[in-house]
């Protein structure tokens, strides 16, 4: 089977374009720290795919889906591999509250499982719908909404908010 080839804007436009959005949510999904180094391996990642695209729909979902796995991979590889380092804590950097508003509310954010702040983090930082995040994060967009919604329940807990 052909497949046929799909008509893209050059690379250098998706990135003018996007740059801003990926560098951001690297940022909140690795923290200050770490986030200019997620962002560069999802662009890395996303040129070298780039020319075996098949659609050209959404290359923001695609870019972000991209970037949130970046940032899986680097947590992953920072959590401890055998049972003697499982008594080192594993840091994550949060958003540094000077760029960020409510620190409180990011340190429960950091706080969270880690699907759970990843799913919030795609939908309120990424502006993913629950389509795009479930694609970032390999599941479902059911899974996605429960993620989501499990996670504001926690900050809401945690943080005093009532709900109505």
């Amino acid at each position: 089977m052909v497949s046929e080839r799909v008509s893209l804007p050059p690379f250098q436009a998706l990135v003018d374009e996007h740059w801003r959005d990926v560098a951001r949510l690297a940022r909140a999904l690795a923290g200050p720290v770490d986030g200019d180094d997620v962002a560069q391996r999802a662009w890395e990642k996303a040129f070298a795919a780039y020319p075996n695209l098949t659609s050209a729909k959404n290359l923001r979902s695609w870019l972000l889906t991209i970037t949130s796995r970046c940032a899986t991979d680097l947590h992953r590889a920072r959590k401890p591999q055998s049972p003697l380092d499982q008594s080192l804590p594993v840091a994550v950097d949060g958003p540094e509250s000077a760029e960020w508003p409510d620190p409180d509310l990011w340190q429960a954010v950091n706080e969270l499982p880690e699907r759970q702040r990843f799913a919030v983090t795609l939908k309120y930082v990424g502006d993913l719908d629950h389509h795009g995040v479930a694609a970032a994060l390999d599941t479902t967009p059911a899974a996605s909404r429960r993620l989501v919604s499990d996670a504001l329940a926690t900050l809401r807990n945690k943080l005093g908010v009532d709900h109505e």
